[in-house]
C-alpha cells in the first residue's frame, strides 16, 4: 500500500484531526468573546447597574423579607421592583437579562423568587478586564 507525503504526516503528527480543534478552538473563543458582550451588554442599563449595587449589600439596601429570614437566598423581586420604582414586568426582565449574563442567580421559594449576585462572576469578569482589555 503507498501512503503519500500527506498521508504520512497526518499519521506521524495526527494532522487529520487538526483542523477539528482548531474548529473546536474557534468555536470555544467564539462562545467566551459572545459571553462576553453578553456581560458587557447586561451592565449597559443604569437600572440594571443600581440593581447590582443593591445586590452586592442587600442588609444595607432593602428591609428585612417578610417570607425569609435574612439574605442568604438574595432579595425577593418585589422588594427590588418596590426600590427600582418600575412595573414588576421591567424589574422581571432586567433580572433575566442580568441572569442570562451569568451575574445573578435566582432561587425560587413557592411563589416567590430570590435574586442574588454571583460573585463569582464579578471575580472572573475583574479577570477578563486586566488580562484582555
Amino acid at each position: 500500500m503507498f501512503i503519500g507525503i500527506s498521508g504520512i504526516s497526518d499519521i506521524i503528527i495526527g494532522a487529520s484531526s487538526l483542523p477539528d480543534k482548531l474548529e473546536y478552538r474557534k468555536k470555544s473563543i467564539y462562545l467566551c468573546v459572545m459571553k462576553q458582550l453578553e456581560i458587557f451588554k447586561a451592565l449597559s442599563n443604569k437600572t440594571r447597574l443600581e440593581i447590582l449595587q443593591w445586590l452586592k449589600d442587600p442588609e444595607a439596601s432593602f428591609p428585612e423579607q417578610a417570607h425569609v429570614s435574612g439574605f442568604e437566598l438574595g432579595v425577593c423581586v418585589g422588594e427590588i421592583q418596590r426600590k427600582a420604582g418600575l412595573t414588576q414586568s421591567t424589574v422581571s426582565e432586567y433580572l433575566s437579562i442580568l441572569q442570562r449574563a451569568g451575574l445573578v442567580t435566582s432561587t425560587r421559594v413557592g411563589q416567590w423568587t430570590y435574586y442574588k449576585r454571583n460573585d463569582i462572576a464579578f471575580d472572573e469578569l475583574s479577570k477578563i478586564i486586566q488580562s484582555d482589555i
